[in-house]
Protein backbone atom coordinates (compact mmCIF):
# COMPACT_ATOMS: atom_id res chain seq x y z
CA UNK A 1 0.00 0.00 0.00
CA UNK A 2 2.92 2.29 0.74
CA UNK A 3 4.26 1.62 -3.01
CA UNK A 4 0.66 2.56 -4.76
CA UNK A 5 0.23 5.42 -2.64
CA UNK A 6 3.63 7.39 -2.31
CA UNK A 7 3.22 8.48 -5.70
CA UNK A 8 -0.36 9.46 -5.59
CA UNK A 9 0.03 13.45 -4.31
CA UNK A 10 2.69 14.33 -7.01
CA UNK A 11 0.92 12.81 -10.11
CA UNK A 12 -0.81 15.66 -10.52
CA UNK A 13 2.17 18.31 -10.90
CA UNK A 14 3.64 15.13 -12.82
CA UNK A 15 0.74 15.44 -15.30
CA UNK A 16 0.34 18.66 -15.17
CA UNK A 17 4.56 19.02 -16.51
CA UNK A 18 3.91 17.17 -18.93
CA UNK A 19 0.88 19.23 -20.35
CA UNK A 20 -1.92 17.07 -19.24
CA UNK A 21 -3.76 19.40 -16.97
CA UNK A 22 -7.01 19.05 -18.54
CA UNK A 23 -6.98 15.47 -17.83
CA UNK A 24 -6.56 14.67 -14.14
CA UNK A 25 -8.92 12.49 -13.78
CA UNK A 26 -7.71 9.97 -16.29
CA UNK A 27 -4.58 9.07 -13.82
CA UNK A 28 -7.46 7.37 -11.64
CA UNK A 29 -9.38 6.27 -14.30
CA UNK A 30 -7.12 4.36 -15.90
CA UNK A 31 -5.69 3.02 -13.14
CA UNK A 32 -9.00 1.40 -11.91
CA UNK A 33 -9.99 -0.19 -15.33
CA UNK A 34 -6.90 -1.98 -15.46
CA UNK A 35 -7.48 -3.13 -11.74
CA UNK A 36 -11.20 -4.14 -12.87
CA UNK A 37 -10.44 -5.91 -15.80
CA UNK A 38 -7.55 -8.22 -13.69
CA UNK A 39 -9.67 -9.15 -11.07
CA UNK A 40 -11.57 -11.73 -12.43
CA UNK A 41 -8.43 -13.36 -13.39
CA UNK A 42 -7.07 -12.85 -10.32
CA UNK A 43 -9.72 -14.28 -8.37
CA UNK A 44 -9.89 -17.37 -10.42
CA UNK A 45 -6.36 -18.09 -10.21
CA UNK A 46 -6.25 -17.21 -6.49
CA UNK A 47 -8.47 -20.43 -5.93
CA UNK A 48 -6.57 -22.24 -8.48
CA UNK A 49 -3.00 -21.74 -8.59
CA UNK A 50 -2.76 -20.30 -5.01
CA UNK A 51 -2.68 -16.86 -3.03
CA UNK A 52 1.05 -16.31 -3.13
CA UNK A 53 1.46 -17.16 -6.90
CA UNK A 54 -1.15 -13.79 -7.57
CA UNK A 55 0.31 -12.04 -5.39
CA UNK A 56 3.90 -12.58 -6.77
CA UNK A 57 2.23 -11.41 -10.35
CA UNK A 58 1.73 -8.36 -8.99
CA UNK A 59 4.41 -7.78 -7.69
CA UNK A 60 6.18 -8.11 -10.27
CA UNK A 61 3.64 -5.54 -12.35
CA UNK A 62 4.15 -2.87 -9.58
CA UNK A 63 7.93 -3.07 -9.41
CA UNK A 64 8.59 -2.92 -13.09
CA UNK A 65 6.10 -0.39 -13.48
CA UNK A 66 7.36 1.64 -10.38
CA UNK A 67 10.73 1.71 -12.58
CA UNK A 68 9.11 2.96 -15.81
CA UNK A 69 7.39 5.87 -14.31
CA UNK A 70 10.63 8.34 -14.72
CA UNK A 71 10.42 7.30 -18.59
CA UNK A 72 7.55 9.28 -19.23
CA UNK A 73 8.39 11.73 -21.75
CA UNK A 74 4.33 12.26 -22.99
CA UNK A 75 0.83 12.30 -21.58
CA UNK A 76 0.44 8.89 -23.85
CA UNK A 77 3.25 7.08 -22.24
CA UNK A 78 2.55 8.31 -18.54
CA UNK A 79 -1.19 7.28 -19.25
CA UNK A 80 0.18 3.46 -20.92
CA UNK A 81 2.75 3.13 -17.73
CA UNK A 82 -0.60 4.26 -15.12
CA UNK A 83 -3.29 1.73 -16.96
CA UNK A 84 -0.21 -0.97 -16.45
CA UNK A 85 -0.14 -0.11 -12.91
CA UNK A 86 -3.57 -1.26 -12.61
CA UNK A 87 -2.63 -4.71 -13.17
CA UNK A 88 -0.68 -4.87 -10.21
CA UNK A 89 -3.57 -3.46 -7.94
CA UNK A 90 -5.85 -6.10 -9.63
CA UNK A 91 -3.40 -9.33 -8.54
CA UNK A 92 -1.83 -8.11 -5.32
CA UNK A 93 -4.46 -6.76 -2.80
CA UNK A 94 -6.91 -9.61 -4.16
CA UNK A 95 -4.62 -12.61 -3.27
CA UNK A 96 -3.85 -10.92 -0.15
CA UNK A 97 -7.21 -10.54 1.21
CA UNK A 98 -8.34 -14.35 -0.08
CA UNK A 99 -4.98 -15.59 2.21
CA UNK A 100 -6.31 -13.48 5.11
CA UNK A 101 -9.81 -14.67 4.96
CA UNK A 102 -8.23 -18.27 4.85
CA UNK A 103 -6.54 -17.44 8.34
CA UNK A 104 -9.10 -15.95 10.67
CA UNK A 105 -11.77 -17.48 12.42
CA UNK A 106 -15.31 -17.34 11.63
CA UNK A 107 -16.20 -15.53 14.69
CA UNK A 108 -13.44 -13.23 14.67
CA UNK A 109 -13.81 -11.52 10.96
CA UNK A 110 -14.42 -8.07 12.28
CA UNK A 111 -11.24 -8.02 14.51
CA UNK A 112 -9.11 -9.52 12.22
CA UNK A 113 -10.03 -7.19 8.48
CA UNK A 114 -9.59 -4.22 10.98
CA UNK A 115 -5.99 -5.37 11.49
CA UNK A 116 -5.85 -6.14 8.24
CA UNK A 117 -7.15 -2.75 7.15
CA UNK A 118 -4.64 -0.84 9.83
CA UNK A 119 -2.17 -1.74 7.86
CA UNK A 120 -3.85 -1.33 4.65
CA UNK A 121 -3.95 2.55 6.26
CA UNK A 122 -0.87 3.04 7.41
CA UNK A 123 0.68 1.91 4.35
CA UNK A 124 -1.69 4.73 2.21
CA UNK A 125 -1.47 7.19 5.08
CA UNK A 126 2.33 7.24 5.11
CA UNK A 127 2.98 6.82 1.58
CA UNK A 128 0.42 10.05 0.31
CA UNK A 129 2.10 11.90 3.41
CA UNK A 130 5.77 11.36 2.57
CA UNK A 131 5.82 11.71 -0.94
CA UNK A 132 6.29 15.80 -0.68
CA UNK A 133 9.18 15.10 1.28
CA UNK A 134 10.67 12.19 -0.54
CA UNK A 135 9.93 14.52 -3.99
CA UNK A 136 11.57 17.56 -2.67
CA UNK A 137 14.61 15.73 -1.70
CA UNK A 138 14.95 13.21 -4.76
CA UNK A 139 12.84 14.45 -7.42
CA UNK A 140 10.04 12.43 -9.24
CA UNK A 141 12.97 10.00 -10.50
CA UNK A 142 13.60 9.25 -6.77
CA UNK A 143 10.13 8.67 -5.46
CA UNK A 144 8.74 6.37 -8.10
CA UNK A 145 12.37 4.49 -7.30
CA UNK A 146 11.00 4.62 -3.65
CA UNK A 147 7.86 3.39 -4.17
CA UNK A 148 9.31 0.42 -6.41
CA UNK A 149 11.66 -0.53 -3.91
CA UNK A 150 9.02 -0.68 -1.24
CA UNK A 151 7.05 -3.25 -4.08
CA UNK A 152 10.11 -5.44 -3.89
CA UNK A 153 10.18 -5.56 -0.21
CA UNK A 154 6.56 -6.95 -0.04
CA UNK A 155 7.65 -9.15 -2.63
CA UNK A 156 10.40 -10.23 -0.30
CA UNK A 157 7.97 -10.70 2.88
CA UNK A 158 5.66 -13.05 0.89
CA UNK A 159 8.16 -15.53 0.59
CA UNK A 160 7.69 -15.90 4.52
CA UNK A 161 4.14 -16.62 4.43
CA UNK A 162 2.77 -19.77 4.09
CA UNK A 163 0.14 -20.97 1.12
CA UNK A 164 -3.16 -21.36 2.48
CA UNK A 165 -5.08 -22.88 -0.77
CA UNK A 166 -5.50 -26.11 -0.25
CA UNK A 167 -3.40 -28.67 -3.25
CA UNK A 168 -3.05 -25.29 -5.76
CA UNK A 169 -2.95 -26.43 -8.82
CA UNK A 170 0.23 -25.88 -11.37
CA UNK A 171 -0.76 -22.98 -13.98
CA UNK A 172 -2.27 -23.77 -17.21
CA UNK A 173 -3.35 -21.38 -19.81
CA UNK A 174 -6.80 -22.53 -19.99
CA UNK A 175 -7.17 -21.34 -16.31
CA UNK A 176 -7.16 -17.26 -18.33
CA UNK A 177 -10.43 -18.51 -19.74
CA UNK A 178 -12.93 -16.65 -17.38
CA UNK A 179 -16.64 -17.10 -17.29
CA UNK A 180 -19.29 -14.90 -15.57
CA UNK A 181 -18.96 -17.23 -12.96
CA UNK A 182 -14.91 -16.67 -12.59
CA UNK A 183 -16.08 -12.98 -12.42
CA UNK A 184 -18.76 -12.72 -9.97
CA UNK A 185 -20.25 -14.31 -6.94
CA UNK A 186 -23.32 -13.47 -6.16
CA UNK A 187 -23.67 -14.62 -2.84
CA UNK A 188 -21.42 -11.10 -1.97
CA UNK A 189 -23.58 -8.87 -4.11
CA UNK A 190 -24.59 -7.00 -1.53
CA UNK A 191 -21.11 -5.86 0.19
CA UNK A 192 -20.15 -5.66 -3.40
CA UNK A 193 -22.91 -2.85 -3.79
CA UNK A 194 -21.66 -1.16 -0.98
CA UNK A 195 -18.26 -1.43 -1.71
CA UNK A 196 -19.09 0.91 -4.78
CA UNK A 197 -21.05 3.54 -3.05
CA UNK A 198 -18.23 3.75 -0.39
CA UNK A 199 -15.51 4.39 -3.09
CA UNK A 200 -17.25 7.29 -5.15
CA UNK A 201 -16.05 9.44 -2.86
CA UNK A 202 -12.28 7.90 -2.62
CA UNK A 203 -12.76 8.35 -6.19
CA UNK A 204 -13.02 12.04 -5.68
CA UNK A 205 -10.80 12.45 -3.20
CA UNK A 206 -7.71 10.53 -5.05
CA UNK A 207 -8.50 13.27 -8.57
CA UNK A 208 -8.99 16.27 -6.36
CA UNK A 209 -6.84 16.11 -2.36
CA UNK A 210 -3.89 17.54 -3.64
CA UNK A 211 -5.45 20.39 -5.91
CA UNK A 212 -7.55 21.08 -2.56
CA UNK A 213 -4.49 21.45 -0.08
CA UNK A 214 -3.42 24.23 -2.47
CA UNK A 215 -6.67 26.15 -2.53
CA UNK A 216 -6.48 26.13 1.00
CA UNK A 217 -3.35 27.01 1.22
CA UNK A 218 -1.65 23.73 2.82
CA UNK A 219 1.94 23.11 1.38
CA UNK A 220 1.58 19.63 2.24
CA UNK A 221 0.04 18.11 -0.35
CA UNK A 222 -0.81 14.50 1.68
CA UNK A 223 -2.23 16.75 4.02
CA UNK A 224 -5.26 15.10 4.11
CA UNK A 225 -3.81 11.41 4.53
CA UNK A 226 -2.08 12.36 7.45
CA UNK A 227 -5.64 12.73 9.27
CA UNK A 228 -7.27 10.49 7.52
CA UNK A 229 -4.69 7.53 8.77
CA UNK A 230 -4.57 8.69 11.83
CA UNK A 231 -8.16 8.06 12.21
CA UNK A 232 -8.28 5.14 10.59
CA UNK A 233 -5.96 3.51 12.43
CA UNK A 234 -7.29 4.90 15.74
CA UNK A 235 -11.15 3.50 15.03
CA UNK A 236 -9.73 0.20 13.47
CA UNK A 237 -7.51 -0.66 16.78
CA UNK A 238 -11.03 0.07 18.72
CA UNK A 239 -13.29 -0.05 16.77
CA UNK A 240 -12.83 -3.32 15.13
CA UNK A 241 -14.64 -5.89 17.15
CA UNK A 242 -17.84 -3.76 16.62
CA UNK A 243 -19.31 -5.31 13.61
CA UNK A 244 -18.70 -8.66 15.35
CA UNK A 245 -21.14 -7.27 18.36
CA UNK A 246 -23.66 -5.61 16.86
CA UNK A 247 -23.75 -7.06 13.34
CA UNK A 248 -22.20 -5.72 10.00
CA UNK A 249 -24.78 -3.72 8.68
CA UNK A 250 -25.66 -1.95 11.74
CA UNK A 251 -21.82 -0.77 12.21
CA UNK A 252 -21.57 0.12 8.39
CA UNK A 253 -24.81 2.58 8.87
CA UNK A 254 -22.68 4.26 11.30
CA UNK A 255 -19.80 4.57 9.07
CA UNK A 256 -21.55 5.48 6.35
CA UNK A 257 -23.56 8.75 8.51
CA UNK A 258 -19.72 9.97 9.06
CA UNK A 259 -18.85 9.71 5.47
CA UNK A 260 -22.17 11.34 4.66
CA UNK A 261 -20.78 14.31 7.16
CA UNK A 262 -17.26 14.51 5.79
CA UNK A 263 -18.27 15.17 2.40
CA UNK A 264 -20.31 17.62 2.93
CA UNK A 265 -17.79 19.02 5.20
CA UNK A 266 -15.51 19.05 2.38
CA UNK A 267 -17.94 20.72 -0.16
CA UNK A 268 -18.26 23.33 1.77
CA UNK A 269 -14.58 23.93 3.20
CA UNK A 270 -13.38 27.34 2.96
CA UNK A 271 -10.14 27.16 5.01
CA UNK A 272 -7.99 24.23 6.23
CA UNK A 273 -9.53 23.68 9.62
CA UNK A 274 -13.03 22.43 8.39
CA UNK A 275 -10.72 20.09 5.45
CA UNK A 276 -9.00 18.52 8.26
CA UNK A 277 -12.01 17.98 10.44
CA UNK A 278 -13.22 16.52 6.95
CA UNK A 279 -10.53 14.23 6.90
CA UNK A 280 -10.59 13.07 10.28
CA UNK A 281 -14.36 12.27 9.62
CA UNK A 282 -13.13 10.24 5.68
CA UNK A 283 -10.80 8.47 7.99
CA UNK A 284 -13.29 7.26 10.94
CA UNK A 285 -16.15 6.16 8.37
CA UNK A 286 -13.44 4.06 6.19
CA UNK A 287 -11.81 2.68 9.68
CA UNK A 288 -15.44 1.34 10.38
CA UNK A 289 -16.42 0.40 6.83
CA UNK A 290 -13.53 -1.30 5.14
CA UNK A 291 -12.82 -4.12 7.24
CA UNK A 292 -16.61 -4.00 7.89
CA UNK A 293 -17.24 -4.83 4.27
CA UNK A 294 -14.76 -7.40 3.78
CA UNK A 295 -15.76 -9.50 7.12
CA UNK A 296 -19.39 -9.59 5.44
CA UNK A 297 -17.96 -10.88 2.18
CA UNK A 298 -16.39 -13.37 4.41
CA UNK A 299 -19.74 -14.49 6.40
CA UNK A 300 -21.58 -14.32 2.85
CA UNK A 301 -19.21 -16.23 0.56
CA UNK A 302 -18.24 -19.90 0.39
CA UNK A 303 -14.99 -21.15 1.58
CA UNK A 304 -13.76 -22.32 -1.98
CA UNK A 305 -14.93 -19.09 -3.82
CA UNK A 306 -13.06 -16.69 -1.49
CA UNK A 307 -10.81 -15.64 -4.30
CA UNK A 308 -13.45 -14.96 -6.49
CA UNK A 309 -15.48 -13.51 -3.91
CA UNK A 310 -12.68 -11.08 -2.67
CA UNK A 311 -12.51 -10.11 -6.60
CA UNK A 312 -15.93 -9.68 -6.77
CA UNK A 313 -15.99 -6.58 -4.26
CA UNK A 314 -12.42 -5.54 -5.18
CA UNK A 315 -13.93 -5.30 -8.76
CA UNK A 316 -17.23 -2.64 -6.76
CA UNK A 317 -14.26 -0.94 -5.22
CA UNK A 318 -13.01 -0.29 -8.71
CA UNK A 319 -15.78 0.87 -10.16
CA UNK A 320 -16.49 3.26 -7.73
CA UNK A 321 -13.54 5.07 -8.21
CA UNK A 322 -14.13 4.83 -11.82
CA UNK A 323 -17.59 6.34 -11.27
CA UNK A 324 -15.87 9.19 -8.81
CA UNK A 325 -12.86 9.57 -11.77
CA UNK A 326 -15.36 9.93 -14.43
CA UNK A 327 -17.75 12.63 -12.54
CA UNK A 328 -14.35 14.15 -11.67
CA UNK A 329 -13.69 14.74 -15.27
CA UNK A 330 -16.85 16.20 -16.42
CA UNK A 331 -17.67 18.46 -13.25
CA UNK A 332 -14.10 19.59 -12.19
CA UNK A 333 -12.83 22.47 -13.64
CA UNK A 334 -9.44 23.15 -12.05
CA UNK A 335 -11.40 25.68 -9.34
CA UNK A 336 -12.33 25.36 -6.03
CA UNK A 337 -16.49 26.26 -7.04
CA UNK A 338 -16.90 22.88 -9.05
CA UNK A 339 -15.66 20.91 -5.98
CA UNK A 340 -18.99 21.53 -4.07
CA UNK A 341 -21.55 19.71 -6.52
CA UNK A 342 -18.93 16.78 -7.18
CA UNK A 343 -18.37 16.03 -3.04
CA UNK A 344 -22.60 16.73 -2.67
CA UNK A 345 -22.73 14.04 -5.28
CA UNK A 346 -20.27 11.56 -3.14
CA UNK A 347 -22.49 12.70 0.39
CA UNK A 348 -26.02 11.11 -1.91
CA UNK A 349 -24.17 8.17 -3.07
CA UNK A 350 -23.25 7.74 0.98
CA UNK A 351 -26.89 8.15 1.39
CA UNK A 352 -27.78 5.60 -1.36
CA UNK A 353 -25.77 2.93 0.75
CA UNK A 354 -26.98 3.57 4.31
CA UNK A 355 -30.80 3.55 2.78
CA UNK A 356 -29.79 0.49 0.64
CA UNK A 357 -28.63 -1.18 4.55
CA UNK A 358 -31.64 -0.19 6.27
CA UNK A 359 -33.59 -2.09 3.60
CA UNK A 360 -31.41 -5.31 3.83
CA UNK A 361 -32.06 -5.09 7.93
CA UNK A 362 -35.86 -4.83 7.51
CA UNK A 363 -35.70 -7.65 4.48
CA UNK A 364 -33.11 -10.31 6.22
CA UNK A 365 -32.75 -10.87 10.01
CA UNK A 366 -29.85 -12.63 10.23
CA UNK A 367 -27.13 -11.23 12.57
CA UNK A 368 -24.55 -10.48 9.78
Amino acid sequence: MTSFNLIVPKLNDFLSELGGEDYKGWIFLLFSISAAISRPFSGKLADTIGRKKVMYIGVLIGLLTGISYPLSGTVLVFFAFRFSHGFSAGFLPTGATALVTDLIPENKRGVAMGIWGTFMSVGFGVGNYFANTIFTHLGYAGLYLIAAGFCLLAGIMIFFISETLPNPQKFHPRLLSVRFNDIFEPSVRPAAFVMLCATVSTGFIFVTSSDISRYLGIENQGHFFLFYMISTILVRLFAGRLSDVIGRRKSMLIGFGFLILSMTMIATATEWIQYTIAATLFGVSTGINSPTVFAWMADLCPADRRGVGSGTVFIALEFGIIIGAAISLGIYDNTMASLHALFFIGAAAALVAAAYLLWHLSRFSSKT
